[in-house]
């Protein structure tokens, strides 16, 4: 039944010269600002290296052990969710513009700095300072796309901003594991630079937005927003049912890897070629479905698919062996990605009014980071206690869980 309903939105024979077509026309109507902000966000994605190279730097650089190494990485998580919250609120305050390149200056100052200390508890407070002020730019972004664009074409924005993230962190990435090969050093210079260019590039390239009007026809609620998102039931619902999947959909970065390595023996060096299929399907690929799909469907049905994609990407391990495996898992898991993220957020812009749409946004990037948190550990504890098995069967029902939820919040929102 899924499969018939989306080929009504793609008529065949299908050719190359049409995806083209479709693929520009999905980037048709979207505000200047919106393009320089997705541009600001790939400069600093494009430095995004500390991050991913953190542990590898504690135990090889600093000789830290791997529980202490991990004590910090909790200090990470700590840090960013107390910056997406600080952030919310205070972009509804002072505004998201100063929030963006307050952060964007003050959290590359920091990594300068966070290069140069070297003992535990020095280091815990320094990437606790860094991720605070770093994260709080997440929910000010997402605001500001929010200002930039309408109802109609919010998501596609968000789409874009998306885009920005994976192609930046496919190029960081890269480039990261090519500095950290030379020296850890490094990376906190091109880390910290890129954050404070991304900074000047938004003073620069963007006004105070203060005293314009938002983008016209963007508040087309069918409700009446509260003020706080902490008070908003329906909302809570649909965070909790987000953290969910969320958990579920950070597997794999976390403990598929690790399955690939010792049940399909895969090497790292494979393990990274298959990462890379699922930025560059974003790249390619979400765009056109996001504006096919929008256009004829709700929301959080929408939303519902990505739920039932990501449970297949679970369930096919258990169904069937071999790397071809593999491979269907990552494609379904990004499809189910592409399905429900870019909603998600337009749902979280959607409930929320001008005034109080930071500590929405700061909620739904708090769902995140508490998935960032709890994946690895709720995944590491099931395999350990039980089998990956039993890991890949509760991720599904964490998906169909929340898929049920969105079904009946549909009704509700």
């Amino acid at each position: 039944m899924f499969s018939l309903q989306l080929s009504e939105y793609f008529s065949y024979p299908f050719s190359v010269i049409q995806a083209f077509s479709l693929y520009r026309q999905s980037f048709n109507g979207l505000s200047r600002s919106v393009w320089l902000l997705s541009l600001v966000m790939f400069i600093n994605r494009c430095g995004t290296m500390v991050l991913p190279f953190l542990t590898l730097y504690l135990t090889q650089k600093l000789h830290f052990s791997v529980a202490d190494a991990g004590i910090v990485m909790g200090v990470y998580g700590s840090g960013a969710l107390l910056g997406t919250f600080l952030g919310g609120k205070l972009s509804d305050r002072i505004g998201f513009y100063r929030i963006q390149v307050a952060a964007l200056l003050l959290a590359g100052v920091f990594l300068l700095i966070l290069m140069h200390l070297t003992s535990f508890w020095a280091i815990c407070a320094g990437v606790f300072c860094f991720t605070t002020l770093g994260d709080s730019f997440r929910p000010a972004n997402a605001a500001a796309i929010a200002f930039f664009s309408t109802a109609e074409n919010r998501t596609r924005a968000y789409s874009l901003n998306r885009l920005a993230i994976n192609l930046g962190w496919s190029i960081g990435g890269g480039l990261g594991g090519f500095l950290a090969a030379i020296d850890y050093e490094w990376l906190f210079w091109a880390d910290g630079i890129t954050c404070i260019l991304a900074g000047i590039a938004l003073s620069i390239l963007i006004k105070d937005p203060h005293s314009q009007k938002p983008a016209k026809n963007q508040e087309n609620l069918h409700h009446e927003p509260l003020a706080s998102p902490y008070r908003d039931r329906k909302y809570l619902r649909f965070a909790f049912f987000t953290t969910l999947f969320a958990i579920s959909f950070f597997q794999l970065f976390s403990m598929e890897p690790l399955y690939f390595k010792q049940v399909h023996h895969i090497s790292e060096a494979g393990i990274g070629a298959m990462m890379t299929i699922n930025g560059l399907m974003i790249a390619c690929m979400e765009m056109i479905l996001v504006t096919q799909l929008e256009k004829r469907l709700h929301k959080l049905s929408i939303i519902g698919y990505g739920m039932i994609l990501t449970t297949a990407s679970f369930l096919v391990f258990n169904i069937w062996e071999g790397v071809w495996v593999v491979w269907l898992s990552i494609i379904l898991n990004t499809l189910g990605e592409m399905f429900a993220m870019p909603f998600m957020q337009s749902v979280a812009v959607e409930r929320s009014n001008e005034q109080n749409r930071g500590q929405y946004l700061a909620l739904y990037s708090m769902c995140y980071s508490i998935a960032q948190i709890s994946a690895p550990t709720i995944g590491s504890q099931i395999v350990q206690h039980f089998s990956f098995t039993i890991l890949w069967y509760v991720m599904a029902g964490f998906c169909m869980t929340s898929y049920v939820g969105f079904r009946f919040l549909k009704r509700r929102f």
